[in-house]
């Protein structure tokens, strides 16, 4: 594999660790590998072996193979096609941004979206109005939103939304991190 096809596994390992709310010694610790080049591992300024790789993943109770699967390709560019309106779909769209696993997620929901559920993510998200309107209720208060508006929350508000006009299109951007949706129906 040359450098452009490696895969740039240091932002997978410290999703992983993160995820499990572990520092850098304690992964050290149980991997046996150094603090200082974990740290580089995860700046991707050095690359690790197979079997340094196979400690780290022990240490996160993983596998090796996870962490690859989950790591970002070293160069990317992707394009994602909008769709044509003959012959789409009645009803609710989710149309994903910027597919695979990357550490930004964008969504695109097109049309009535109220399925009752709060939300509450770790990191930020913003929500963009495209076209039509909506009401977002965030942290008890609601927000009235028309196209071209914005509402951005940080990590940890709780919210739910809706479309409250035919054929709206609403983009969601947030950095990756735990995600919880919860049934609260009103």
């Amino acid at each position: 594999m040359d450098d452009k096809e490696t895969p740039r596994v240091g932002m997978a390992i410290r999703r992983r660790r993160k995820a499990l709310e572990l520092t850098l010694a304690v992964v050290a610790r149980r991997s046996g590998l150094s603090v200082p080049f974990l740290s580089q591992v995860e700046n991707e300024r050095a690359r690790p072996s197979t079997r340094s790789l196979e400690k780290v993943a022990d240490a996160l109770c993983t596998t090796a193979v996870e962490l690859l699967a989950a790591a970002d390709p070293a160069r990317s560019v992707e394009v994602t096609r909008a769709r044509q309106a003959p012959g789409q779909p009645q009803g609710a769209v989710v149309r994903q941004l910027v597919p695979g696993h990357h550490q930004l997620h964008a969504m695109e929901f097109t049309g009535e979206h109220d399925d009752g559920r709060e939300f509450q993510h770790r990191n930020d998200e913003l929500l963009y109005v495209a076209e039509g309107a909506a009401e977002v209720e965030a942290e008890g208060s609601a927000y009235r939103l028309g196209r071209g508006d914005t509402l951005y929350m940080t990590g940890g508000v709780r919210h739910r939304w809706r479309a409250t006009e035919p054929d709206t299109r609403i983009v969601v951007v947030a950095l990756a991190g735990h995600i919880e949706a919860t049934e609260n129906r009103p």
